[in-house]
């Protein structure tokens, strides 16, 4: 009998292995779909709907940062439908309050007894998919309201916690150049969000083909293809994308090497980053990398989809010092300076062999 173990657990082990690699084809063929139908209403912007997706897959929240008119707004709600996920829309502003996001307790009569008790209606938060408009508009008390939600998926309210539905995800939006009655959002806040995504302007013939659509008396639907259920069962299998030890050893030296006081940091760090980014960062590069990966139906994360994740991720977890104001450096070009820095290794040590896997911590 104790013979037998060893071989039902590997025969066990390889049927997981293979549904997992089949739900990667799946979630592949759901990418191409969603970015068809996305492009229905879309023109353009097909790295900005990566990335949204990769966040998403990879159960994380997302910062949209571009100037008023490019459709970061219509994006999200295009992409919740695709989805088939519950959205909702919280413009934010000086007067909201906390209780506008999260909900608040009310008091209901029983019309039988004629007790009166406490009753929690939700806010909108309580959605799959909210869409967090224009962010940095609100007071910091009412930014905090969703610090709770975006880390424990939960809301406390009257002692009470109230458990929001999986998957949710929240994606915010930011006008980089209007700062007027704007509060800008804390570090803690800031890295709370697996990606900052720059949305950036669409070029000449995507701006034609914005035009003609915008103008023609032409109604767009756009077809559902995945839907909650579908959705969390995937984040579950991305995260069981198996990870070469030199994969992560280097996108953990990415992250290491933008923080100024390391013994390892280059020059440039120690000239143009008062601060760096924390361990949440290598996580994201990670946990960013798989995502990629299965989206792109691979099962396995190369170098690459680390490289092409450490934009967002990296970007609004470093903050320049005022000698890299001054010279135009931007977080941006710090990021790019430290990629050309680290060297990619190959895929195979110096035997042929392929270097040892880890799966996360919280795969299941």
């Amino acid at each position: 009998m104790d013979k037998e173990t060893p071989t039902k657990s590997a025969d066990t082990a390889a049927k997981t292995t293979d549904g997992d690699i089949e739900s990667i084809r799946h979630l592949n063929q759901a990418f191409e779909q969603i970015a068809a139908e996305v492009s229905k209403v879309i023109v353009g912007q097909e790295q900005v709907l990566e990335e949204l997706l990769v966040s998403m897959f990879a159960r994380g929240h997302c910062l949209l940062v571009g100037v008023p008119g490019l459709a970061k707004t219509l994006m999200i709600r295009t992409l919740a439908e695709s989805l088939s996920l519950s959205f909702n829309r919280i413009q934010f502003t000086p007067d909201l309050m906390p209780s506008d996001i999260t909900g608040t307790e009310v008091i209901q009569e029983d019309r039988t007894s004629g007790e009166r008790g406490y009753r929690f209606l939700p806010g909108p938060v309580f959605a799959n998919v909210v869409l967090a408009d224009e962010i940095n508009r609100t007071p910091p008390k009412t930014q905090a309201a969703l610090l709770e939600a975006m880390q424990e998926h939960q809301v406390t309210a009257g002692g009470k916690k109230h458990t929001l539905a999986e998957p949710f995800f929240v994606l915010a939006t930011q006008n980089p150049i209007e700062q007027e009655g704007t509060y800008p959002l804390p570090e803690a806040q800031l890295d709370r969000f697996m990606f900052s995504v720059q949305v950036d302007y669409p070029d000449e013939n995507e701006e034609l083909e914005i035009v003609r659509r915008t103008t023609d008396d032409v109604e767009v639907s756009v077809q559902a293809t995945l839907d909650a259920d579908a959705i969390f069962e995937l984040t579950r299998i991305v995260r069981r994308v198996p990870v070469a030890d030199h994969v992560a050893r280097y996108a953990l030296r990415l992250a290491r090497l933008s923080r100024a006081g390391a013994d390892e940091s280059p020059e440039f760090i120690r000239e143009y980053v008062m601060w760096g980014a924390g361990p949440r960062a290598s996580q994201y590069l990670v946990l960013g990398a798989k995502a990629r990966a299965a989206l792109h139906g691979r099962y396995c994360v190369s170098q690459e989809d680390v490289r092409a994740v450490a934009l967002p991720v990296l970007r609004h977890r470093i903050k320049t010092t005022f000698n890299a104001d001054a010279e135009g450096i931007t977080a941006d070009d710090i990021v790019r300076r430290i990629l050309d820095t680290v060297p990619t290794v190959k895929d195979e040590d110096g035997r042929g062999q392929l270097p040892q896997v880890f799966r996360s911590a919280d795969a299941g």
